[in-house]
């Protein structure tokens, strides 16, 4: 039977357990320490703090993130570097060995293949935590060989699946037709210590944000070619991206095209947004897909108002309100424009609704988040294959 757990309330405790369960969690084999390398770290975290009589938390890295945090952590941190796709393999399979898991957490439908293929004959229990969009991962030959491999062998042989979004998990299951038991674990997201900026008699320029990995996922030439058209209308605007990836080139080269080098300005905020968010008015989104949208969470934290396209999969099911902002179609439209020059010209206005933003996102505080995640793990130890 399919099971969604959504948010549960923050005084929901996982049950009493006669002995230390222990959970590994893989961390995925990039170099920049951003979105999920984040959530899987600041989990870890969490519930070792809270829930360290019930579970005795290991991360494994296998590849060096720049950005990693240096201050001591309360789970066990194992660094097993892999320079190749057996390295890799190796890796996983010797962490693996090392101590009797009883459940092994890993992100992405490609890792979880290779990791539980490189550890045939150990017996173990995996639990496939989905944090994009699947519908459109499988793009290149090889994420078709192995979505093909976690649907005809290795999806049985999961006890369940983890997802941050609603939509994202019905998406899994009618892909894969996956009868294997599925939890929706929304991510923390972080108590920022600014807020808002409060705008005063005579402000007149207006400045919109997009934070986010520079890549045709995040769709920041989408939010040019919009800007570009707002221009036409809005003369006080300004807008920053900030962030990094192989497609800033081409959105500096795409500024300059438009002649926008007076109004765009890139940054980059490796660790906190805050400064961006402080110095900004409305925060946009023009994401071609995402798993949830950590970056939409951060800005409503901070009391911004936000504009997303309504992609795959979690604005729609983050901006349910109108006093949190407003979802627009995917790619270039009237509408994205629209909304941007609704919030120049009514930004006083929307600005009362920024304790409302905040006490909105108090849902996914990591105090709330941890229980859910806590009674998951429990779940899944205890499913059978």
């Amino acid at each position: 039977m399919i099971q969604a757990n959504a948010l549960a309330p923050s005084d929901v405790a996982a049950a009493p357990l006669g002995r230390r369960y222990k959970i590994l969690y893989v961390q995925v084999n990039t170099t920049t320490f951003a979105g999920i390398e984040r959530v899987l770290d600041t989990m870890c975290e969490l519930l070792a703090e809270k829930y360290g009589n019930d579970f005795d938390i290991d991360l494994l890295y296998t590849s060096i993130h720049k950005g990693r945090p240096t201050a001591p952590r309360k789970f066990t941190t194992l660094v097993k570097v892999a320079r190749s796709k057996f390295g890799l393999m190796r890796a996983y399979r010797s962490a693996i060995k090392g101590k009797e898991y009883d459940l092994i957490v890993v992100p992405q439908i490609e890792p979880t293949v290779i990791c539980m293929a490189s550890c045939f004959g150990l017996k173990r229990k995996f639990a496939v935590y989905l944090h994009g969009n699947p519908r459109v991962e499988d793009s290149h030959i090889k994420a078709k060989i192995l979505f093909f491999l976690m649907k005809r062998f290795f999806l049985a042989r999961v006890t369940s699946v983890f997802g941050i979004s609603a939509r994202q998990l019905e998406a899994f299951q009618a892909m894969f037709n996956n009868t294997r038991p599925q939890y929706q674990l929304p991510n923390p997201v972080r108590r920022l210590d600014g807020s808002a900026r409060a705008r005063q008699h005579g402000d007149r320029v207006v400045t919109f944000v997009n934070v986010g990995r520079f890549d045709t996922q995040k769709g920041q030439d989408i939010l040019l070619q919009a800007f570009a058209e707002l221009l036409k209308h809005r003369r006080n605007v300004k807008l920053k991206l900030v962030g990094h990836g192989a497609m800033e080139p081409q959105l500096r080269d795409m500024i300059k095209t438009l002649e926008l080098e007076e109004h765009v300005a890139i940054e980059h905020h490796p660790i906190d947004p805050q400064p961006a968010l402080a110095a900004s008015d409305v925060f946009v989104a023009t994401s071609r897909w995402e798993g949830w949208s950590l970056s939409i969470c951060e800005a409503l934290r901070f009391g911004l108002p936000v504009i997303s396209t309504d992609c795959e999969f979690g604005p729609n099911e983050i901006l349910i309100d109108q006093r949190l902002g407003r979802l627009v179609p995917l790619g270039l439209s009237k509408q994205l424009v629209d909304a941007m020059i609704h919030y120049c010209d009514n930004l006083q206005h929307e600005q009362a609704h920024v304790g409302f933003r905040k006490d909105y996102m108090e849902k996914y505080s990591p105090e709330s988040v941890v229980d859910v995640h806590a009674r998951a793990l429990h779940s899944a130890i205890q499913q059978t294959r």
